[in-house]
């Protein structure tokens, strides 16, 4: 048990300005000098933006919407999450390593952390942003349940953290600009949890188009039925339930909680959310990015 102990809800540590878990800040020349391949596809987002629900998606799109085979293994072996290396539980990039192409591949890096083979062998991404006060309010519950975080502390402690990017994988404004601007010069294709949730068939045909990929309507129609909340939610191998208790506890919240846009009204008191407006203004003043905080 004192390993678990070691491992578990320990403070983020400093990599290049970035908070992340420890032992990532440990192995970082391992992630660094992590090798892509041209035909990887990379699944980039900030954490609590959709990420294991686009996985999903395309998932079912590389298997041709068969949703037996995306069954094979939980979505974090089937989508190995590049940078994640927790001593005893899990390496990411060994992971990787071991896969046959094409390889899809989850990060929550940050543009400027992430490793320099994904641009030099110009690999797509797939960006997912989603609206920052839903994320903050969907990151508080998932520090709550998933343990390799630091504790984090009431609501109103855990938000002054995000507003300063004092959360895992740092600032959620720099995130979401920088990789809105580095699209320009790469083959990224952006997408909105919003749009999403609004029109996930629209948002679909996008990724089949952008992947160069064409499936008969019935395929795609099961690849909606499939990547729907309420279908994942039920499903072990993408609800994240396979995970020991230590490591993610369920009870406390669980991994697939609402899945909505707009929650963050059941959760922002009105002088947090004036705080929060007043300081998002700033940050995002430059930037051509638009969210959505409801639909």
């Amino acid at each position: 048990m004192d390993q678990k102990l070691d491992i578990f809800r320990r403070e983020l540590v400093d990599v290049q300005g970035v908070p992340l878990f420890w032992s990532i800040a440990e192995q970082w020349s391992q992630v660094e000098s992590f090798e892509a391949r041209p035909d990887d596809l990379l699944i980039s987002t900030y954490p609590k933006s959709g990420t294991t629900w686009i996985s999903e998606i395309l998932d079912l799109i590389y298997n041709n919407g068969d949703a037996e085979k995306c069954k094979r293994d939980a979505i974090y072996k089937r989508v190995p999450f590049m940078e994640l290396i927790i001593p005893g539980l899990s390496n990411g990039i060994e992971l990787l390593e071991s896969m046959p192409s094409p390889r899809l591949v989850k990060t929550h890096l940050p543009v400027q952390l992430l490793p320099s083979s994904f641009w030099k062998n110009d690999c797509k991404m797939v960006y997912v942003a989603r609206n920052a006060k839903d994320v903050a309010v969907s990151y508080y519950y998932f520090y709550q349940m998933a343990k390799i975080h630091p504790e984090p502390g009431t609501w109103e402690e855990f938000l002054d953290k995000f507003m300063a990017g004092q959360v895992g994988f740092g600032s959620w404004y720099d995130h979401v600009k920088g990789w809105w601007e580095k699209r320009k010069d790469y083959r990224i294709l952006y997408l909105f949890y919003e749009d999403m949730k609004e029109d996930p068939m629209c948002e679909i045909k996008k990724l089949l188009k952008f992947l160069e990929k064409d499936l008969p309507e019935e395929i795609v129609n099961e690849i909606l039925y499939h990547s729907s909340f309420n279908v994942m939610k039920e499903n072990p191998s993408a609800n994240y339930s396979t995970m020991k208790k230590e490591e993610m506890d369920h009870s406390v919240s669980p991994f697939m909680r609402k899945g909505i846009s707009g929650d963050w009204k059941n959760q922002f008191t009105v002088a947090q959310y004036e705080k929060f407006e007043e300081d998002y203004v700033k940050k995002m003043a430059e930037s051509t990015l638009k969210f959505r905080s409801e639909i």
